[in-house]
């Protein structure tokens, strides 16, 4: 018979060391699993300093079998979500669960029933997941890209954790796509005559973040943000002091000549960012700083050398979507940011994403720069709880 499995809520340091702690051992042996900051990992979990708790109601479990920690999840509402329109998928009824490591299917599903029981405790209805915790965060389990590591900010997960969850009554209700993007002998002809023809546009002006007004310049970016996604499937909105949360977060890997606001007739129009992919620091630091971690990651932040980078987020305001100033917006910011990622930053490959599957426009334009779907995100979802 095998040993009954304990699920119980996560009560104070002890148990929380313990939660954060799983996810380095059951990884260890995951190739290409890229161990994050541990103090990043707490930061997330702490209502203190991560402002999604202002908005939102987790609880964390953990499963034992035999006396060992074999698992975990969070369960969590997030308030804002729940006030979205259904047909974006989110909306009235729907929590979320996430986080999740497992020794093995039994575990997943006994963790899986445990947040489906908070849920429901808590009225709801239909459960989302996994978000990891908000959808701003690492949204979805990978089902597509396992035999490469994830870049900066992207969640990397064993590959039986798909059937795992399946297999708990869940299906699909999201793919998010990243691409590949071929960068070193630059992109297609076509491309570079839609760049050109902008270049000699007087209406259009690229520009990267001024760093003196860098509080101004990320917030007009967090605002393009918030409008331009407003109507996605999955957005919930970015608070004031989320604003000012994502900010400081983001001021230390933020290169000016890669983080670009076009203008048009001389008002913002749209925004792309890059980052350098730090995981390239991060993946022998094992998740701590010490002893030596930090003069490496330092090391790693002040040079301009980096294999790779990934664009994780663009916008352009509602006005201008769907036009032809949308697309070629975003080829001449991508282009930019490809000259000065090989050009200064010998960067060898990029990634875009994550872009929702059913976003046309998106994913139009990562087709035309040649780009390979090279790791798919899927969220999942279950009805009737």
């Amino acid at each position: 018979m095998a040993d009954a499995i304990t699920i119980r809520p996560v009560d104070g340091r002890a148990d929380l060391k313990a939660f954060v702690e799983l996810a380095y051992r059951l990884n260890a042996d995951t190739p290409h699993w890229v161990p994050p900051l541990k103090s990043d990992v707490y930061e997330l979990l702490d209502a203190a300093k991560n402002p999604f708790f202002e908005h939102a109601t987790v609880q964390l479990f953990l499963a034992e079998r035999d006396g060992r920690v074999v698992g975990r999840i969070s369960a969590h509402l997030d308030h804002l979500a729940l006030e979205q329109p259904v047909e974006q998928g989110m909306g009235p009824g729907t929590g979320n669960w996430g986080l999740m490591e497992a020794e093995d299917e039994a575990v997943m599903h006994a963790l899986i029933a445990a947040a489906e029981q908070w849920l429901r405790e808590q009225g709801m209805t239909r459960a989302l997941g996994p978000l990891s915790l908000s959808v701003w965060d690492e949204p979805g389990l990978l089902i597509k890209g396992h035999d490469h590591a994830p870049m900066i900010m992207m969640g990397h997960h064993k590959a039986a954790y798909r059937g795992w969850i399946e297999g708990a009554g869940y299906s699909q209700a999201k793919q998010l796509f990243t691409y590949d993007i071929p960068i070193v002998d630059g992109f297609p002809k076509l491309i570079d005559r839609i760049v050109a023809s902008g270049e000699r546009n007087d209406r259009i002006t690229i520009r990267p973040i001024d760093m003196d007004r860098y509080d101004e310049e990320a917030s007009l970016i967090l605002s393009i943000l918030n409008q331009a996604w407003s109507k996605n499937w999955g957005f919930v909105p970015i608070t004031d002091t989320e604003v000012q949360y994502i900010k400081k977060k983001l001021k230390p890997v933020i290169y000016p000549p890669i983080n670009l606001i076009a203008e048009y007739d001389g008002k913002p129009a749209a925004f792309m960012l890059a980052l350098p992919d730090i995981n390239e620091a991060l993946i022998g630091m094992k998740g701590s700083l010490l002893p030596f971690g930090w003069a490496k990651l330092l090391w790693k932040l002040k040079r301009k050398d980096w294999n790779g980078g990934r664009v994780p987020l663009m916008g352009v305001l509602p006005e201008h979507q769907n036009s032809r100033l949308a697309s070629q917006l975003a080829f001449m910011m991508i282009e930019y940011i490809r000259r000065w990622g090989v050009g200064t930053m010998h960067a060898t490959r990029a990634e875009v994403g994550w872009i929702l599957d059913d976003n046309q426009g998106m994913n139009a334009i990562a087709d035309a720069i040649e780009g390979d779907p090279n790791r798919i995100y899927a969220v999942y979802e279950k009805a009737g709880l």
